[in-house]
């Protein structure tokens, strides 16, 4: 059980410093500030989503982080399974899987990779 604890809290603080990358990546407060206020008011939790994914792959989350699309708010979760990674993205309102598949980039599942920008720029 504390293990799982350990997992929610660094997954959450991994959240919130994503966060305040993307806000330092937009030079200003604008969406960042706006995610932060989001991901408080889902009805999904943090935890309820890594739990949905770790289940559904029957791994352990890596990564987490909360993505407001047009299509939706979400969780983007990078989930371990055996000596593979996958990419789950689950709804934060719902709390569904939207999809599933293997994370063939280079493995950390960042916006860098979605995006198809290298990570030094």
């Amino acid at each position: 059980m504390k293990v799982g604890v350990f997992a929610v809290v660094a997954i959450s603080a991994s959240v919130a410093g994503a966060l305040a990358y993307a806000e330092k990546q937009e030079g200003g407060k604008g969406g960042a500030e706006n995610d932060a206020i989001a991901v408080t008011k889902a009805k999904v939790s943090l935890a309820q989503a890594v739990a949905v994914a770790e289940q559904h792959l029957n791994g352990k989350a890596s990564r987490a982080e909360y993505e407001r699309t047009k299509q939706g708010d979400a969780y983007d979760i990078e989930v371990v399974n055996g000596d593979k990674v996958f990419d789950v993205r689950v709804d934060a309102e719902k709390g569904v899987i939207l999809s599933s598949a293997l994370d063939e980039s280079d493995g950390n599942g960042d916006r860098e990779d979605r995006e198809g920008r290298d990570e030094k720029d």
